[in-house]
């Protein structure tokens, strides 16, 4: 078999009407390498109905084509496109013949296209995607995941053929359990035989087997190679060591059919409410991000390198898991958790059968729900990082009978396809019993002032005040306990989103319930982090959300009166872009949050200082569930010398004190017991601000600030000097306005970026949350003196990116691109 990247070469324009062109009206095509999002280079809509879940992108139709050679020598053999994924309601013809379609747009799938290809003669590709009304959030447009062509003998192992898994494991030998599919597509029965070795970490063969299979014409065969493996190196987060798997076919006559190399990894997975998840016989607590599966500046463009370095910064801040919310990881990122030993928790749908957008995926899950999940195990099956699956997220109906059913069919087909992981449902107390809901909100609303008044109940205006109270209230309420009983039933896992009231309370009701907070406000995670470690039944937490992302707009956002009115709508309004809740930002940089979240892990002893924006001071301010404070870690404000500021201190130790050029600012207490934080309001003035952490009276910890002083200077630096000459790879390059010492500015200006050589400027932004610029222009402005420029390389050679901005010096650096 040959696999082969398809990337290069396509074409790509919004969907016209061929009877237009007719008319001799037309719109000319563009060409693109993929991945490619067709949506976020689409102007923004201020107007759009239902815009904030999309950040005011509009929908559309799209169509790309590719034209490619297909030699001689590939008559007689199958020709099989692997499309990673589509956003949405992919249509395939080849050569204009109809060859295959797949409506959920996050799903890898496969196109048989060997009836019709021509070899010896130039063929086209050609793929229709719409996106209209169906996202909650920004998913994005076209083909913007990866696209693979396979050309297979007749007879060859199947493309997802080759399963490893390690069900017995002691510190002497592991067994690998080797499977693998032949396929015979030829008219006649064929032997053949199949050998397989394994390679350790270093490289090395420690285990190899054979066997001899015969395959009827027009069907497959399974055969097993049963391997031993020596002193086996185990995968686990701190040392994710990788096995190679080399399968060769060979045909009677010694000729070579194909060779496969597969990666797995050899790990032991164990679940009990008593010593809770263990990996390798060691209980560990899931330290978990939510992630959307955009990529910022990119959109939804899956480029390889960009998912490597989201879960490259995820691990430094301190998380050992990501959630895929809420549709199936990419297989770039499931590579990526492998080699840097990230665990993964990989969630298949948002919806079932009732939508929650116009046009959703609900329409099609009735039929198309098996193949998904099929598609997602299946890419799944050999990455150790994976260590459960997620049905569902949110679902409405878990709380009903019928919800019952359809997860029992969901998670009984998840574990015919694999039962080496655990399933999981992201189930909401309070959507599972929205209808009760309503008709609680709409008694409150019915009742006389006077009558309500003079009730215990609060109002719901009262409730609503606090939507993490509400949804936990509601959420640990008898009937949440009694409707929601039979989906969380099916699971080996219980996955509970703002559910963290059932924590404790589930321990006495339901002894065998094993509990994951699968989504999380980030504001409360210094009370659910202790409620994961004094509960052996819970397992750990995943924030909302680990990565900022496009839509669902300004969840996060603090409201100010001369902005917004206290109690404004749950979303912001245009300009809004981005969610705004992430620890870390769209551009990758770590937000204060971050920095807290890491102290409340135990992962960082130093304090952290982060400064309230000091244009806001004294002003009312309201910050929602997902909202951290409006504040940056930045000691350099102009213009507000001598006024008030606020200065917030992380730290787990007993006492902070803060000092404002060498004067101490005040002493306040820390800890655990204040939520790990504290507040101390000064006047500005520049200079340098530090924090120092008492434990016991004694100095156990430093940080400090320091103001940005004289002319402002770029600074440009890529995250490696060279990258491969690959679609795949792209060098990312942080830009921070900064003086001589190297100290940032918050004030912002625009900068310019200009690549020469083999490289094209692929995204050029910022982080600022609420802004009218994209991200296709080489001039950007900065946000809190910040933007990153990522370039994509064309081939080999030298790639020099320059950038510039008025009244600085140009920086200049050269990528080798290899």
């Amino acid at each position: 078999m040959s696999r082969s990247p398809f990337n290069c070469g396509w074409q790509f324009r919004e969907k016209f009407n061929a009877f237009a062109e007719l008319g001799r009206v037309t719109i000319p095509y563009q060409d693109v390498a993929l991945p490619h999002d067709a949506m976020i280079g689409r102007g923004r809509d201020p107007q759009l109905h239902l815009g904030a879940g999309t950040a005011y992108f509009p929908g559309g139709a799209y169509e790309y084509r590719k034209t490619f050679d297909v030699p001689e020598g590939v008559a007689g053999k199958r020709v099989v496109f692997e499309f990673e994924g589509i956003y949405r309601d992919a249509m395939i013809h080849v050569n204009g013949d109809y060859a295959g379609q797949r409506p959920y747009g996050y799903s890898r799938f496969l196109i048989d296209a060997t009836d019709f290809v021509k070899p010896g003669r130039e063929n086209e590709i050609h793929v229709d995607a719409r996106n209209h009304g169906d996202g909650r959030w920004y998913t994005g447009a076209g083909i913007y995941r990866d696209v693979w062509m396979h050309v297979l003998e007749p007879v060859h192992f199947g493309i997802d053929g080759i399963r490893i898994r390690t069900p017995d494991i002691e510190s002497a030998r592991a067994i690998a359990e080797v499977e693998i599919t032949v396929v015979n597509d030829s008219a006649a029965l064929r032997t053949v035989d199949v050998r397989s070795e394994i390679a350790d970490p270093a490289g090395q063969v420690v285990a190899s087997g054979s066997a001899r299979v015969t395959v009827l014409a027009g069907e497959s065969a399974v055969t097993r190679h049963r391997l031993y493996v020596p002193s086996p190196a185990l995968w686990n987060v701190d040392t994710p060591q990788l096995y190679t798997c080399r399968t060769e076919l060979r045909d009677q006559d010694e000729q070579q059919l194909e060779t496969r190399t597969t990666t797995f990894g050899i790990r032991r997975l164990q679940l009990d409410p008593k010593a809770g998840l263990r990996i390798n016989g060691e209980t560990v607590k899931l330290r978990g991000a939510c992630v959307h599966h955009d990529n910022g500046i990119l959109g939804a463009a899956t480029v390889s390198a960009a998912e490597e370095r989201r879960v490259r910064i995820l691990k430094k801040a301190g998380f050992n898991a990501i959630r895929s919310a809420h549709q199936p990881i990419s297989p770039a990122m499931l590579d990526a958790c492998d080699r840097l030993g990230v665990l993964v928790l990989d969630e298949a749908f948002d919806v079932w059968t009732q939508d929650k957008t116009n046009f959703g995926y609900a329409f099609d899950f009735p039929e198309w729900w098996e193949r998904d999940l099929e598609a997602m195990v299946a890419k799944d099956f050999n990455h150790p990082s994976v260590i459960m699956y997620s049905i569902g997220n949110e679902i409405p109906e878990t709380g009903t009978p019928i919800g019952g059913v359809w997860g029992r069919k969901l998670a009984e087909k998840v574990r015919s396809l694999d039962d080496t992981r655990y399933v999981t449902n992201a189930v909401n107390g309070m959507l599972a019993v929205m209808p009760d809901v309503m008709a609680m909100m709409q008694q409150h609303s019915d009742a006389p002032q006077a009558e309500s008044d003079s009730t215990d109940a609060p109002g719901i205006n009262t409730l609503m005040a606090d939507v993490g109270d509400f949804m936990n209230m509601i959420g640990s309420s008898e009937p949440v306990t009694q409707k929601t009983a039979e989906s969380f039933g099916v699971l080996d896992i219980a996955g509970m989103n703002y559910l963290e009231s059932r924590y404790e309370t589930d321990r006495d009701l339901f002894p065998n319930r094993i509990i994951l907070g699968t989504e999380t406000f980030p504001t409360r995670i210094d009370r659910n982090w202790q409620l994961v470690l004094r509960n052996d039944h819970v397992i750990g937490d995943f924030t909302w959300t680990g990565w900022d992302y496009l839509g669902e707009v300004g969840i996060g956002r603090a409201r100010y009166p001369d902005g917004e009115q206290p109690g404004a709508a749950f979303s912001g309004d245009y300009p809004w872009l981005t969610a705004w809740c992430g620890d870390i930002d769209i551009t990758g940089h770590r937000r204060p949050v971050s920095y807290y979240r890491q102290i409340v892990f135990g992962l960082r002893s130093e304090p952290y200082i982060s400064v309230q924006r000091p244009e806001h001071h004294g002003q009312t301010v309201e910050l929602g569930p997902w909202t951290w404070s409006d504040s940056v870690s930045s000691w350099s404000w102009d213009g507000f010398e001598g006024k008030p500021i606020t200065v917030e201190v992380y730290s787990d130790a007993d006492e902070v004190e803060l000092f404002v050029n060498g004067r101490s600012a005040g002493r306040q207490l820390a800890g655990p017991d204040h939520r790990f934080r504290c507040e101390f309001d000064t006047i500005y003035e520049p200079g340098t601000v530090e924090a120092v952490a008492y434990r016991d009276g004694r100095d156990s910890g430093r940080f400090s600030l320091t103001s940005a002083a004289g002319p402002v200077r770029l600074s440009a630096i890529a995250d490696r000097p060279a990258v491969r000459a690959d679609l795949s790879d792209a060098a990312f390059v942080d830009i921070v306005l900064v003086d001589g010492a190297g100290n940032s500015f918050a004030a912002d200006r625009d900068v310019t970026v200009e690549v020469d050589g083999p490289g094209i400027l692929m995204g050029l932004g910022s982080a600022n949350p609420a802004t009218e610029e994209g991200f296709g222009a080489s001039t950007h402005r900065t946000f809190d003196g910040r933007a990153l420029a990522i370039v994509r390389p064309t081939g080999p050679g030298g790639v020099r990116v320059t950038v510039t901005s008025k009244g600085c010096e140009p920086v200049e650096l050269l990528i080798e691109v290899n």
